[in-house]
C-alpha cells in the first residue's frame, strides 16, 4: 500500500501514487462471488468456440479495471495544473490546503448595526458596506448600520439584526431583545486557518469543490488529467443527417458516444466515420495516440467485421473477447500499445451502451483516478425476464425505494435507456418482482459528477 504523501509532498505524485490513495478506502468492484479472472493471454486470434471464449460479467469489468491501473503504472502520465472553470470532473493529485483564513475577516453574517458595548446606542450616520476598507473603530455606546459580508469595525461587540433593533424619538437604537457578545459575527478563521487541509488527494473536482477552491484562494487546481479518447464509427450504412432510406440508417452511436465518454471523465479527441473500410481503421488505429480507443460495430464475426482482423494483424492482445451479457455480447477489450487500449462496441446502440459500462466505464475511470462508486441494490417493481446462461443489463427508472424496469430495452432500442435513470444488473434466469438487484448509475442521473461533459 502507498503511504500517504504530507502536502509538502504532493506536487511529485504521478497518477499511479493518486489511484493509489483512492484505493485505499475505495471498496473492492468486483464482484463479491467472482472468482479471481486470469489474464487473458491469447492473442487476437482468440478461440474458436465465442461463447467459450467470452468472460462472465463482473470479471469483465475487473479485468478493465486492472488493465487501466496497470498502464497508469506503466505511463506514469504527471498530474496538470488546470484553471477551475476547467478542472470540473477531475481528481485532485494534491491536497485542498487554504491559502488563506476563512474568513479572512471578522465578517458581519448579517445586515443590521454593529454596536459595542450595552445599548442603547448612538448611530452614526454612515454605513459599513462589504468590499470596503477597515472602518474606523467604534467606542462604547456606538453603533453603525452594517451589511452582511462587510468587514466590522474594530472594537465592535456584536452585530444587531435589523429585525432586533428600533430607533427611538431621539434617534437613540435599543435592541428588543438581548444582545450577546460576538452575536452574528463570523470570526476570522471561522471556517479555517491558513495552511490547514480541506481535501485530500483523491477528492472529485464537484462544483462545491471548486466554491471551497476559489475562496481559499485557488486560481488552479493540481489534477489528474482525463484520459484522452478517440471514437471510430463503423459502418457503410450510416447517415449523419436525414431520414432513414433505401437501407440506409441513421447514425446514433456518433452522437451518443462523444458526450457519454465525456461524462464519464474523457476527453474526446476526435470522432471518426470510417464506414467498412479495413485499411482505414488500420491506420486510424495506428496512428491513433489516445488513451482508449473506442470502435463501433464490426466486432462479430461478418464479411465486413474487421476489428478482429485489424487486431490481429497488429499484434494487439485480447483481454476480453465477448462478455457474457446481453445485451452487448460480442464486445471487447484490447491492450494495443503498452500504454493504450481499444474497447470494441457492438453496432446496436442498448448493446452499445452496455459495453460502454461494462468496459469502457472502468477503464476510464481508473486512468483518471476516479473512486469507484459505491454498489448499491433496489427492489424491482415487476418481474423480468433473463438470459438462461448470461447476465443481462436492463433500463430502469427509480422510484422512490424501487425500480421499475422500461419496455424497449432491445439491443437495438434506445427508447428505453433515454428515459432511464440506471440500469438493473439481472441474473442469469431473470428476476423475480421485489427481488433486490444491483445498479448502474447513468453519468448524468448519479450523485457523482455527471453533469461534467465539457
Amino acid at each position: 500500500m502507498t503511504a500517504r504523501p504530507d502536502a509538502a509532498d504532493a506536487e511529485d505524485l504521478d497518477v499511479e501514487e493518486v489511484l493509489a490513495l483512492v484505493n485505499e478506502t475505495a471498496h473492492d468492484t468486483g464482484h463479491p462471488h467472482a472468482a479471481p479472472p486470469p489474464r487473458s493471454t491469447d492473442r487476437a486470434a482468440g478461440k474458436s468456440d465465442a461463447h467459450h471464449r467470452a468472460t462472465p460479467w463482473p470479471e469483465a469489468r475487473a479485468i478493465a479495471e486492472r488493465a487501466a491501473r496497470s498502464t497508469a503504472r506503466a505511463a506514469r502520465r504527471a498530474p496538470v495544473s488546470v484553471p477551475l472553470d476547467a478542472a470540473l470532473g477531475l481528481t485532485l493529485a494534491a491536497p485542498l490546503t487554504a491559502l488563506t483564513d476563512l474568513p479572512s475577516f471578522d465578517t458581519s453574517a448579517m445586515d443590521g448595526w454593529a454596536v459595542a458595548g450595552p445599548g442603547p446606542w448612538d448611530v452614526r450616520d454612515e454605513g459599513v458596506l462589504a468590499g470596503h476598507a477597515e472602518h474606523r473603530p467604534l467606542s462604547d455606546g456606538e453603533a453603525v448600520r452594517i451589511a452582511t459580508g462587510a468587514r466590522i469595525p474594530p472594537d465592535t461587540t456584536a452585530v444587531l439584526r435589523s429585525e432586533h433593533g428600533r430607533a427611538d424619538a431621539q434617534g437613540r437604537l435599543h435592541a428588543t431583545r438581548d444582545t450577546k457578545h460576538g452575536q452574528d459575527i463570523r470570526p476570522r478563521g471561522q471556517e479555517c486557518r491558513t495552511g490547514d487541509q480541506l481535501l485530500p488527494v483523491g477528492t472529485l473536482v464537484t462544483p462545491a469543490v471548486l466554491g471551497l477552491a476559489a475562496a481559499a484562494g485557488y486560481d488552479t487546481l493540481t489534477a489528474v488529467p482525463r484520459p484522452r479518447a478517440e471514437v471510430l464509427v463503423l459502418g457503410d450504412e450510416l447517415l449523419t443527417e436525414g431520414l432513414p432510406r433505401e437501407g440506409l440508417i441513421r447514425d446514433a452511436l456518433g452522437p451518443m458516444l462523444p458526450p457519454w465518454l465525456r461524462a464519464l471523465g474523457a476527453e474526446v479527441i476526435a470522432v471518426r466515420p470510417l464506414g467498412d473500410d479495413a485499411e482505414a481503421l488500420h491506420k486510424a488505429i495506428t496512428g491513433s495516440d489516445a488513451d482508449l480507443i473506442v470502435t463501433t460495430g464490426g466486432t462479430a464475426a461478418g464479411p465486413v467485421d474487421h476489428v478482429h482482423p485489424t487486431l490481429r494483424r497488429i499484434g494487439a492482445e485480447l483481454l476480453v473477447d465477448g462478455v457474457k451479457v446481453r445485451p452487448g455480447h460480442p464486445m471487447l477489450l484490447a491492450r494495443v500499445k503498452e500504454n493504450q487500449h481499444l474497447v470494441g462496441l457492438p453496432g446496436n446502440p442498448l448493446a452499445a451502451v452496455s459495453g460502454l459500462l461494462t468496459l469502457a466505464e472502468p477503464v476510464l475511470r481508473t486512468l483518471a483516478a476516479r473512486p469507484a462508486p459505491e454498489p448499491y441494490t433496489l427492489p424491482l417493481r415487476d418481474e423480468v425476464h433473463g438470459h438462461p446462461h448470461d447476465t443481462r443489463l436492463i433500463p430502469v427508472v427509480l422510484r422512490g425505494d424501487s425500480a421499475a424496469p422500461l419496455h424497449y430495452n432491445g439491443p437495438a432500442m434506445l427508447r428505453g435507456i433515454a428515459a432511464a435513470d440506471a440500469l438493473a444488473v439481472v441474473p442469469p434466469g431473470g428476476a423475480r418482482s421485489a427481488q433486490e438487484l444491483e445498479l448502474l448509475d447513468l453519468p448524468w442521473a448519479s450523485a457523482g459528477i455527471g453533469v461534467c461533459f465539457t
